[in-house]
């Protein structure tokens, strides 16, 4: 079975989408395109055979040739993709966020439950990269004991300039939001943010923060998110175990010894660093809407991800510790 896809917003992360659903991955053939700028859209359905061009998104899902939907347009469009599709019957994976306000996530929770069947996935790509994978392995395999705590770091080389101070947490510690509630199993109840010394390279931005999260069981997490930090895209994980320790492994595979110097190249951005987490992420979605596995990071877990960063934001502002309410978790997304 091929699944025949359309892709609502063809701008960078789009695009990338539709090289790696026409050129890497199997089973799979896109349809249609949709983006607010028609031109751009016409542009990359020309690059592509057979491809319809729609004036909405909307009118993307309504295409009787779309079997399913990805969402990769402006995050504040994507509640309204995302509930066109629903109401459809079709799959549609989203990219992060779900919704930007928790009351947009409620709705589309409201609809995918009332539909009676899982149809959404949201793109949390972390928890397809193989290193999480296996860092995750080891710690529910009790060989370190119970974990008591994680680091975390998140470091850019630098942010565009439409970066503003908001999106440290809503948009770039949410992926460790979205990770530590998959690497332990449990919610977070609780977050913090600390304001470390500034750095000269963050111009306004109160760059680097130091967010504090808690867990229901009582492990806490720490995120070091630094966007300015000039070297490289790092991303580090240490699990902190009762009887022992788990890690990340180097982000290069490769150490070069020259010249009296030992050197292992730093990954240039995100997309370098977790192109095969994308891989996989699509083509296991892929499979899912084909009928053979299930469905990744649900609605709800795209739910607690933006409920977890407004909790962040407030104590961004605040200074002090913000408690996190979830609510209960309908019979859909148990686990």
């Amino acid at each position: 079975m091929t699944v025949h896809v359309g892709v609502v917003g063809v701008g960078m992360i789009g695009q990338d989408h539709i090289r790696r659903l026409t050129r890497v991955l199997s089973g799979v053939d896109v349809v249609a395109v949709s983006d607010v700028d028609g031109e751009r859209a016409r542009a990359v359905a020309d690059g592509l055979r057979d491809v319809a061009v729609h004036a909405t998104g909307e009118q993307l899902v309504a295409d009787d040739r779309v079997d399913a939907v990805v969402v990769c347009s402006w995050g504040e469009t994507h509640e309204q993709y995302v509930l066109a599709a629903i109401a459809a019957g079709k799959p549609v994976f989203c990219e992060k966020p779900l919704a930007t306000t928790q009351d947009a996530c409620r709705r589309i929770l409201a609809a995918e439950t009332a539909a009676g069947r899982r149809l959404v996935q949201v793109g949390y790509m972390r928890r397809y990269d193989a290193d999480y994978r296996a860092l995750r392995a080891v710690v529910q395999g009790g060989s370190i004991g119970l974990p008591l705590l994680m680091h975390c770091t998140h470091r850019n080389a630098g942010v565009p300039a439409h970066y503003v101070a908001e999106m440290m947490v809503s948009d770039t510690a949410v992926h460790e939001i979205d990770m530590v509630r998959w690497m332990f199993g449990e919610e977070i109840v609780a977050a913090q943010v600390l304001t470390p010394r500034r750095s000269r390279n963050g111009g306004e931005l109160r760059d680097p923060l130091v967010l504090l999260l808690e867990m229901e069981s009582g492990i806490l997490v720490d995120v070091e998110i630094s966007v300015n930090i000039r070297y490289g895209y790092d991303i580090r994980g240490e699990v902190v175990g009762e009887e022992g320790t788990a890690e990340l492994g180097e982000p290069s595979p490769v150490r070069v010894r020259r010249a009296g110097t030992v050197a292992q190249p730093v990954p240039a951005d995100w997309r370098e660093r977790f192109v095969r987490a994308y891989d996989v992420e699509l083509q296991e979605w892929v499979d899912a809407v084909a009928g053979d596995g299930e469905l990744g990071p649900s609605s709800w877990d795209g739910y607690a991800a933006t409920a977890v960063s407004d909790a962040g934001l407030t104590a961004l502002r605040t200074g002090e510790r913000v408690p996190v309410s979830l609510g209960d978790r309908p019979a859909l997304y148990e686990k």
